[in-house]
């Protein structure tokens, strides 16, 4: 494996993470589909501190979208509770190991909060204010998020501005996005085999480069995060020059 990112030029600051493929990864085993959302939540973990080694300094992960709702109510139920078992675990580790605090990890949940059950809500104010002040990595998880969501609600708050603003930029709107004050995705993996963006952060990715891999999110490993890194190195980014 590599180390320190040897013989590597470039390493991306930005990644966004699409961990898809849990329910066939279980389905291929005979599992319940809720085993294999289970495993890919301990991949996420990993993968965040593959990231953390190889000097990458933001993760933004696709947790659930604004068209999962539509899934079963068991299923729902189950990642909504995951979730909040997840934050708080790390939280109460956070709380009593210096260990995590000197880590530095900032943690931000993107997407509509409010559609989120009472108690998720109340552990991520918890877990987002004790890690406000944190700049070594940046973990964003986007739950109940929608690229079209997150561009109409920052529309909405530029709408509402008072004093209202008279001209409308680029720049402008970045600052109104869930993701404001980080930079831009400089690369896309997503695992699971599937070939699109899936209606996430799609204003922030208009130049992000894009690695797919067949590999489903379960068995996906930080070889495979090697490999995609090698390939991001390889590639010349233009921005349309």
């Amino acid at each position: 494996m590599l180390k320190n990112n040897q013989n590597m030029t470039k390493v991306p600051q930005h990644i966004v993470l699409f961990p898809d493929g849990n329910r066939r990864w279980a389905k291929k085993r005979g599992l319940p589909f809720l085993k294999g959302h289970w495993e890919g939540y301990q991949n996420l973990k990993r993968f965040c501190q593959w990231c953390q080694k190889k000097g990458v300094k933001v993760l933004t992960a696709f947790g659930f979208s604004t068209e999962n709702w539509n899934r079963s109510k068991k299923e729902v139920n189950y990642l909504m509770k995951l979730f909040e078992k997840g934050l708080s675990e790390n939280l109460k580790k956070y709380q009593k190991n210096k260990k995590y605090q000197e880590e530095g990890i900032k943690v931000r949940i993107i997407g509509q909060k409010e559609r989120l059950p009472k108690s998720l809500q109340r552990v991520i104010e918890k877990v987002e204010d004790l890690t406000k002040d944190n700049k070594n990595f940046h973990l964003n998880l986007a739950v109940s998020y929608g690229g079209k969501w997150d561009i109409l609600q920052a529309m909405e708050k530029i709408r509402k501005h008072n004093p209202p603003i008279k001209k409308i930029t680029e720049e402008l709107i970045g600052d109104y996005l869930s993701t404001a004050g980080l930079p831009e995705p400089d690369l896309i993996i997503r695992a699971g085999g599937e070939r699109r963006l899936s209606n996430f952060l799609l204003w922030q990715a208009a130049y992000s480069e894009i690695y797919f891999s067949d590999k489903l999110w379960p068995d996906f490993t930080e070889k495979d995060l090697e490999d995609a890194l090698k390939e991001y190195d390889l590639r010349q980014r233009r921005f349309g020059k």
